[in-house]
């Protein structure tokens, strides 16, 4: 374990934004983390944890140190005819562990495929896509606590997960490194194809009755043509939430724009299309010199090369503020501004 000074961090964001962390680190272990908390640079600087820098947009250099969390492995915990349970590391790739679940046959995961980053964060701001959330499958999770040097344990209830929200983004943000996570999977799954893309792209290649490997293949084909791979074009998915309104809201927008997109909630609550939204203000495609809003997806901001952390939040804010004025709905960042 050695404390670096002066890292360069465009190879550790997949924004690709060139920045430096005054002080950096990489932990491979518990051990390695309880060590580093003996040391007076961990007490003393401000601390970033980062995980496989998907979620993120730093906005200048960061002032203190940064702890790079690189904690494997995959240990099965227990094991029914039905189901079984899986500890996690935090520093596992999300997609290559959705991909050796959907490799053994074992369900509730394949939905998520080829969502960047790392295990340790997913809990975090609750990874979803396509009618499934990490939620559904969630466990508990084992976390160190930055002041006091504990091992904490946190189950669903605790997480207190909501749409792209968890505990961890909300009063413990910044207070607990996430050292693994614990998931129960199927082994007999429930396909899960509610999402209208998934069957147009599984009637395509004319499947009736899909295997989960089916879905995973097929959120993975819609991903790519939809979004830019981030080693290729400095991207960190989607930058906004869907936002939630009341249904009357809803209705009075439909006056409007009868095409607006939405998906229901409960009775009185609906999801609108944060990227319908914004295609349909214009923003769509939309370059300013090295950075803009990729063709393809509205949600997505990209940095073409060398674009400045800051040039990109600013350009979200002038969005924010656009679909506000136009729709009267506040979209929020899903991105973490650093």
């Amino acid at each position: 374990m050695k404390i670096v000074k002066n890292q360069e961090l465009v190879d550790f964001n997949t924004f690709g934004i060139a920045c430096q962390s005054e002080y950096f680190v990489e932990i491979k272990s518990v051990n390695d983390l309880m060590d580093l908390s003996k040391q007076d640079i961990y007490k003393n600087q401000n601390k970033l944890i980062l995980g496989g820098g998907s979620n993120i947009l730093f906005t200048s250099n960061f002032q203190g140190l940064i702890i790079k969390n690189n904690i494997t492995g995959v240990e099965i915990t227990k094991e029914t005819s039905d189901f079984v349970e899986v500890k996690i590391g935090a520093g596992v790739n999300w997609h290559e562990f959705v991909i050796y679940c959907v490799n053994k046959g074992w369900g509730g995961v394949e939905n998520l495929s080829l969502i960047p980053g790392n295990c340790g964060t997913a809990p975090m701001q609750n990874i979803g896509a396509y009618g499934v959330e990490i939620k559904d499958t969630f466990i508990n999770l084992e976390a160190f606590e930055i002041n006091s040097g504990k091992i904490a344990h946190f189950n669903a209830e605790d997480c207190q997960f909501g749409y792209r929200e968890s505990v961890f983004k909300n009063q413990f943000k910044n207070q607990y490194v996430i050292l693994n996570i614990s998931l129960r999977l199927n082994k007999n799954p429930v396909i899960n194809t509610s999402y209208g893309d998934i069957n147009r792209t599984l009637e395509s290649k004319q499947i009736n009755n899909p295997t989960i490997k089916d879905v995973s293949d097929a959120v993975i084909e819609i991903r790519q043509s939809k979004l830019p791979d981030p080693n290729k074009i400095g991207n960190s998915g989607s930058f906004f939430k869907n936002p939630i309104i009341p249904i009357s809201q809803l209705n009075d927008l439909k006056k409007e724009f009868s095409e607006i997109i939405s998906y229901k909630i409960d009775d009185s609550q609906v999801k609108i299309a944060a990227g319908w939204l914004i295609e349909k203000a214009g923003w769509k495609g939309k370059t300013f010199n090295n950075y803009g809003v990729h063709k393809n997806q509205s949600l997505v901001l990209v940095n073409y090369g060398g674009a400045k952390g800051q040039d990109i939040f600013d350009l979200s804010q002038k969005i924010l503020e656009d679909i506000a004025k136009k729709f009267q709905i506040k979209l929020e960042r899903e991105v973490n501004i650093i």
